[in-house]
């Protein structure tokens, strides 16, 4: 067969159902082979697209996405999306199309150097250039992108490479020198972290990402159990814990709860799982957790001790962690301390620090609009974000109870994901509903993937979030700019609506209280592409932390005196152990 046959026969050896591209001039040797082919290509209407797309259905189903985009401006377009996925740990499998190989380095027509551009953005990069190389390729590709730390990995193609001959062989376990993650935490290093948890008094768990994509969620669970410790999460570990289970607190960070933010700065032990310490988490990292001795778990150990010093390192899996620390804990129960006072006081605590929350304004306030959504979705329902206030709201007042459910972008924050996100997570689970919160900046920069949806029938409800403004970032001018509002409002263009429907997308506009339920809950049971329009206050903030301050430092919250966490603990324990 040619090298063309040889990627769609690999990538279905792999399992592999469905791929989101763009075709292009180097490209045609190979999607020539995709038109007699039953693997499935939904054709986005923008490369940048298909990466979220693919990115979107991995996180959702915990496989490998593939997208595909042509040499030069397709690869670019490409970037955005690959770089979303490394920042976030998001298996994908990126092929991108490149010039022949005695064009390599002449400056040919749509010639980049790919390789050197992904580099800094990717777990791997491969550039082939024989065909009979392509299955052992492919292979190692989602092997790479799939184990350890998972990521990102992108295929270089040349166009000869797709029309030369080869003897196609299975491909067979490949060994790959250099690469062994280590997935099994040392037993020392358990026990370490196992005697500062059993002695410490105030311990406090912080889950990542790491907890969902080791779908380690029921040990993560029975462990905050077992030691009687709250669990707080980032933005990547939202859903790691249901979120109406008393031990959760919430999102940490920037954005995050106060109850969080407080707990953290108060405990003694940090037990961190799966979770990079960004800098959206920590805040200032001297001020980060000063009285606390802290325990890092991560597959991946680049990140241990990289911004936060630790007491207590270990490298290897979450899942397999988790149940190590689980039996040595409970073999040591004997020796545990009591943390059952120190988790009713931050109950306590956290019940004192509930937002101020408003159902009946016009226009509407955020939560509101969260409140109904919430109400009007079951808890398999996957929801995806944009990026910016939108994202915010939903991390802070959705409660999301099932790992895989939130989707969002993290670290690289990326504007326009949230949509084609939700187009790739339909695809991969389409048996749940699929909600996409969208902000209007946003949604505009991937707005004409209205058309992919329409095309292939794609059931998906986006919900644009209209405040006509790039809301986070006239959020900052107003705090820290002297409300000096420059170039953050987006006037009044386009009407949703009409925009939805001249793509022949039903689609309705929410204004008042009780309208949202409705509406979302007719969206869904349409079961075909529904946009709704929901205006929203342009003036409505969420309390935050000022970047390099502490995690204590909030700004732009309601005023309300509340005493701290340490305040209401020492006079509790002072009444109940009669004043020691």
């Amino acid at each position: 067969m040619k090298g063309g046959e040889a990627i769609i026969k690999s990538l279905m050896d792999q399992g592999v159902e469905t791929v989101f591209g763009y075709p292009g001039g180097v490209l045609l040797p190979l999607y020539d082979v995709l038109y007699d082919s039953d693997l499935r290509h939904i054709l986005v209407r923008h490369e940048q697209c298909a990466a979220h797309a693919a990115d979107g259905f991995a996180r959702a189903s915990g496989k490998v996405g593939v997208c595909i985009g042509t040499s030069g401006p397709g690869a670019t377009n490409l970037i955005t999306g690959i770089a979303t996925a490394y920042m976030d740990s998001s298996p994908v499998l990126a092929i991108a199309g490149q010039v022949a190989t005695g064009l390599i380095g002449n400056d040919a027509f749509q010639e980049v150097d790919t390789i050197g551009i992904t580099m800094p953005i990717t777990k791997h990069n491969y550039q082939a250039m024989k065909a009979e190389e392509i299955p052992g390729m492919i292979r190692s590709a989602f092997y790479i992108a799939s184990t350890g730390r998972n990521g990102p990995v992108v295929i270089d193609l040349p166009k000869n490479v797709q029309e030369e001959e080869l003897e196609y062989e299975l491909a067979k376990d490949i060994e790959l020198p250099g690469y062994k993650p280590t997935m099994k935490g040392h037993p020392l290093q358990v026990k370490k972290a196992a005697k500062m948890i059993i002695n410490s008094k105030k311990p406090v768990i912080l889950a990542g990402g790491g907890i969902i994509l080791s779908g380690a969620s029921e040990e993560l669970l029975r462990f905050s159990n077992m030691i009687n410790a709250p669990v707080t999460t980032s933005l990547m570990g939202k859903g790691s814990i249901p979120e109406d289970n008393p031990l959760s607190l919430g999102m940490l960070g920037m954005h995050g709860r106060k109850t969080s933010n407080l707990i953290i700065d108060d405990c003694d032990c940090l037990i961190s799982i799966g979770c990079r310490f960004s800098d959206r988490t920590t805040g200032s990292l001297t001020e980060f957790a000063k009285n606390a001795k802290i325990v890092h778990i991560d597959v991946d150990p680049a990140e241990i001790g990289k911004n936060v010093d630790v007491d207590v390192p270990i490298v290897g899996d979450a899942k397999s962690i988790l149940n190590d620390l689980i039996n040595v804990v409970g073999k040591a129960k004997h020796e545990n301390k009591d943390h059952s006072a120190w988790l009713k006081h931050v109950i306590e605590f956290k019940n004192t620090c509930m937002p101020r929350l408003s159902f009946d304004d016009i226009p509407l306030k955020p939560q509101q609009v969260i409140k109904e959504l919430s109400e009007a979705i079951d808890d398999d329902t996957i929801v995806t974000t944009d990026v910016g206030q939108n994202q915010m709201w939903m991390a802070h007042y959705f409660t999301s109870r099932n790992p895989r459910k939130f989707i969002s972008s993290g670290g690289l924050g990326t504007m326009g994901f949230g949509f084609p996100a939700a187009m790739g997570a339909k695809i991969a689970m389409p048996d749940n509903d699929v909600v996409a919160v969208c902000g209007d900046g946003g949604f505009l920069m991937v707005c004409q993937d209205l058309a992919t949806i329409k095309e292939y029938d794609i059931p998906v409800v986006i919900c644009v979030l209209d405040n006509r403004r790039l809301g986070m970032v006239s959020q900052w001018q107003k705090l820290f700019y002297n409300k000096r509002m420059s170039y953050t409002n987006l006037g009044q263009s386009p009407d949703f609506v009409k925009l939805a429907e001249s793509f022949g997308i039903s689609a309705e506009r929410v204004e008042k209280p009780g309208e949202m339920f409705e509406t979302v809950k007719k969206a869904i049971r349409s079961d075909e592409p529904y946009l709704i329009d929901v205006v929203i206050d342009p003036d409505e903030i969420l309390p935050m932390v000022p970047a390099g301050c502490g995690l204590t430092e909030i700004v732009g919250e309601y005023k309300v005196e509340r005493e701290t966490p340490g305040e209401i603990l020492y006079k509790a324990m002072s009444t109940d152990r009669g004043g020691d």
